[in-house]
């Protein structure tokens, strides 16, 4: 009976009901009011994401509790580090974070979207329409702004020999990060990477065989694709060849140390000969692993674990240079690279075994006394690392995500190659022709297709607020445009070049991105309206 919620009681002609426990403490709102304060709270969050939209878009300050600090300007980023605690601005934190996941890019439309939908509801209800009737709407608006990107949408060749068109859409997706000021060169290291990891016959993308490192210093310019990988270690002893060619790696899990009793007995060393006799056993334990690593043909040993001095300075009077400490996923990339198996025991090694690679070498920076290793030239070039510099670790941290963001958009056409125009084009045409759908029914809903079709306008609209233009003048101009010529290419001019014409511009958007904009968006605004009851500890805050 405990974790019954409060306590019977009956009245005086023997009724029981029931006294509900903390009624004092709890704080609760109901009806409309709850729809409208959840409304409230998801604007406010949309309202603040609404200036980093495009390419003009304005970054933000992120600082954490402990004093981190974080600029960015991607959604998915923004919205994880604002502390909110509403529970409705939870929902639109975990609806970027969805977008992010599934396609990687848009996390920031994605929430203006939903904000801009629950603010039409807003005056829909006031008008006196049940939230029910306003859901259903939209959910039929949603479908129908579906078929119009499908109607709209421009097959897109994903052709390894011509990377170029791919390389736009990249572009397309960096114009709004900071590292745009060498975007060409970050797309093309996303393709590549993409291209070089991508099943193009089965459509996947293996985004583990694509590692990003960073090392602060230089400049952003400096950044490479590696056709293999990159390990944050050194070799393990200063005065092994910093250069090596055609090499046999054998991988490693097992410690370059003398067996230990894995019983709970104790080895007393009673006598300086019993000493003696334990120090000669491990060393010839020692050699005999490095003999037995040499024989197999390595010519070079990575391992997952350290060694002592003792067994670094024989690796070295052997020749078998060895780089200690590699971590685990590192240890699986370099497999799948060079070809080679992970070895967990000396005796199991043999040559069949041993990874291959071309180059292996030291890769120093400016004058501080950090080294990475570098393996190229690989049996298997399908493990690629993307390696970021930049001016300090904010930089590095927003490239970073930039990249990835662009790696999954590119990885997105290799799975549907369909694409629609950006800069708030597909928006506009989706506006009209669920406008155009609004005028043919007869039923409740068309309120609802009509409000739907306003908010789809909030994309166009924010990117030419962001851009210093005249957002409802730009967006009429478009939208007579569109209709006028029949070209759903007609986009928000953010560059201020004089030209509407996304085709031109190679401003083009990934066909699936967009759809999952759009249902995912609706689904969390469904979800907002179907809510009329709230209860809450009554701590005072929001």
């Amino acid at each position: 009976m405990s974790a019954f919620p409060g306590t019977f009681a009956f009245d005086e002609y023997g009724r029981p009901f029931i006294i509900l426990r903390d009624q004092d403490r709890q704080k609760r709102i109901t009806g409309t009011d709850a729809i409208k304060t959840h409304i409230m709270a998801a604007r406010q969050i949309a309202s603040t994401l609404k200036t980093s939209l495009g390419p003009k878009g304005l970054d933000k300050i992120m600082v954490s509790p402990d004093g981190d600090v974080t600029v960015t300007n991607d959604g998915a980023t923004i919205m994880k580090l604002m502390e909110v605690d509403h529970e409705i601005a939870k929902l639109m934190v975990q609806l970027s974070q969805s977008q992010d996941d599934e396609i990687g890019d848009g996390t920031t439309g994605v929430v203006v979207l939903a904000g801009a939908l629950l603010e039409q509801a807003e005056g829909l209800i006031d008008r006196g329409i049940h939230p029910i009737r306003i859901a259903d709407g939209f959910e039929l608006a949603a479908q129908c702004a579906i078929k119009q990107l499908d109607a709209i949408a421009q097959p897109f060749p994903v052709d390894p020999k011509n990377k170029e068109p791919l390389i736009q859409i990249a572009m397309t997706t960096l114009g709004s990060k900071i590292v745009n000021k060498c975007h060409r060169q970050m797309a093309e290291m996303a393709v590549d990477a993409v291209l070089n990891v991508a099943d193009i016959e089965k459509k996947d993308v293996n985004f583990e065989l694509i590692k990003i490192e960073t090392k602060v210093g230089g400049r952003m310019e400096d950044s490479l694709l590696v056709k293999g990988v990159i390990v944050d270690k050194t070799l393990s002893h200063s005065q092994m060849p910093k250069e090596l060619k055609n090499v046999k790696l054998a991988i490693l899990t097992c410690p370059f140390e003398p067996p230990k009793p894995k019983t709970k007995h104790k080895l007393d060393v009673t006598s300086a000969e019993d000493y003696r006799a334990l120090r000669e056993y491990e060393q010839e334990k020692f050699t005999q692993m490095v003999k037995q690593v040499k024989d197999a043909g390595a010519t070079l040993a990575i391992c997952q674990w350290g060694f002592d001095d003792e067994a670094n300075h024989l690796l070295l009077q052997q020749e078998l240079p060895a780089v200690r400490w590699v971590g685990g996923p590192e240890i699986e990339l370099i497999a799948i690279a060079t070809g080679g198996r992970i070895v967990p025991r000396f005796e199991e090694l043999t040559a069949e075994k041993l990874g291959t690679a071309g180059l292996v070498r030291e890769m120093a920076f400016g004058t501080s006394k950090d080294k990475m290793l570098v393996i190229e030239e690989c049996k298997n070039s399908k493990a690629v690392t993307i390696f970021l510099r930049g001016g300090n670790a904010m930089i590095i941290a927003e490239a970073k995500r930039s990249i990835h963001d662009a790696i999954c958009v590119v990885r997105s056409l290799v799975k549907d190659s369909r694409i629609v125009y950006g800069g708030g084009a597909a928006e506009i045409s989706c506006s009209l022709a669920v406008a155009k759908e609004a005028d043919q029914l007869s039923t409740l809903e068309q309120y609802a297709f009509r409000a739907f079709s306003v908010a789809l306008e909030s994309i166009p609209l924010a990117l030419a607020e962001n851009s210093g233009l005249h957002p409802v003048e730009t967006l009429s101009e478009l939208k007579a445009s569109q209709v006028a010529e029949k070209k759903p290419s007609l986009g928000v001019d953010c560059m201020l070049t004089g030209d509407s014409d996304m085709k031109n511009h190679n401003v083009v958007e990934s066909l699936h991105s967009k759809k999952q904009q759009i249902l995912l968006s609706t689904q969390l605004v469904k979800m907002i309206l179907k809510i009329d009851d709230v209860r809450s500890k009554n701590d005072g805050g929001m």
